[in-house]
C-alpha cells in the first residue's frame, strides 16, 4: 500500500534566521517520487527554506513535517548538499573518500563498508563520470569536478529525500546532463527531491512543482503553469522568452536494485 504521509508537508511556514523572517506563509506538500524546484535570485529565501527542511534552522512560525516528524528527526533518510563544502580542504581526502561518506549515515563513521556499499559508491561515481578521479585528492580537482564528487556522495546515500542547493554550480553542459539523468533515476527509484536554483530551465525539466521565491512565494505549481512572463518578472525583474522555457523529459536508467528503505542494515 502506498505511503499516505507526504515526505514534506509545510503549513503556513515562516522561515528565516536570528528571529528574522525571510519568507512567510509557505504551504506545500511533496510526495514520494516527486521533485520541487525552488527558483529565485540569490537571497530570495531558497537556502533558508532548504536549511529549515533539513533541520539546520528552526521555523520562525507555522509548521513543517518531514516524513511526518520534526525536521532533523530522520537524518539517515535525507541527503543534503549545501553550497559550501569544507571537509575536503581540512582533511587530505581523495574523491572516493568523499563519495564513501554518503554511506556513513547507514554504517556510522566507524562502520565497515560492505560489498554492497562499495557497489553503491561505484555506481554513484559512474553516474557522475568520476571513476577515473577516484584516487585524486579532492583539493587537486577543478571546481566542476569537485561538484560532481559531492553529487556522487549524495547519490551514494541512497536517501529517500534529496535536498540540494545550487547542485549544478560550476558544471559544464555535459555534467549537467549527467546530473539531470541521475536525479531522474533517483525519482524513478522513489526518492523525492527538493532543489534550489536560480536557473529556470535547469530543474523544470524534471520537477513536478516549481516554487518561485522573491522573499515571498510568488507562484507555486506545475512548471507549465507557474513559469509565466508575469511571474518571472516578479521573481527576477526580467522576462524570459518562451524559447527559453522549453522543457525536456529524460527517460529512466534502470541501474538501481531496489527502491526506498531497502539498504538500511543490509
Amino acid at each position: 500500500m502506498a505511503n499516505t504521509v507526504p515526505d514534506i508537508a509545510a503549513r503556513k511556514l515562516d522561515v528565516g534566521y536570528n528571529g528574522k523572517t525571510v519568507v512567510a506563509g509557505i504551504d506545500f506538500e511533496l510526495k514520494e517520487g516527486q521533485a520541487i524546484a525552488l527558483i529565485g535570485t540569490n537571497g530570495s529565501g531558497k537556502s533558508t527554506l532548504l536549511k529549515t527542511i533539513v533541520g539546520l534552522l528552526p521555523p520562525i512560525g507555522g509548521e513543517v513535517r518531514v516524513f511526518g516528524s520534526k525536521p532533523g528527526s530522520n537524518p539517515r533518510r535525507i541527503a543534503y548538499l549545501g553550497q559550501f563544502h569544507a571537509s575536503g580542504f581540512v582533511l587530505p581526502l581523495r574523491a572516493i573518500d568523499v563519495v564513501r561518506m554518503g554511506r556513513f549515515p547507514s554504517r556510522g563513521l566507524l562502520g565497515r563498508l560492505t560489498a554492497k556499499d562499495n557497489d553503491i559508491v561505484g555506481e554513484a561515481m559512474r553516474a557522475m563520470n568520476i571513476e577515473k578521479l577516484a584516487d585524486t585528492p579532492l583539493r587537486s580537482l577543478s571546481g566542476g569536478q569537485q561538484q560532481r564528487v559531492y553529487l556522487a556522495q549524495v547519490l551514494a546515500h541512497r536517501a529517500d529525500l534529496l535536498v540540494m542547493d545550487e547542485p549544478t554550480s560550476g558544471l559544464d553542459v555535459g555534467s549537467r546532463e549527467l546530473y539531470l539523468q541521475a536525479v531522474k533515476d533517483e525519482l524513478c527509484r522513489g526518492a523525492s527531491v527538493v532543489v534550489a536554483t536560480h536557473d529556470v530551465q535547469e530543474e523544470a525539466a524534471l520537477c513536478h512543482q516549481v516554487m518561485l521565491l522573491a522573499h515571498k512565494v510568488v507562484a507555486l505549481g506545475p512548471p507549465d503553469e507557474v513559469i509565466t512572463p508575469k511571474a518571472l518578472l516578479e521573481t527576477f525583474g526580467i522576462v524570459i522568452g518562451p524559447d527559453q522555457k522549453h522543457l525536456t523529459v529524460l527517460e529512466c536508467h534502470h541501474g538501481h536494485d531496489g527502491g526506498r528503505h531497502h539498504d538500511d542494515n543490509s
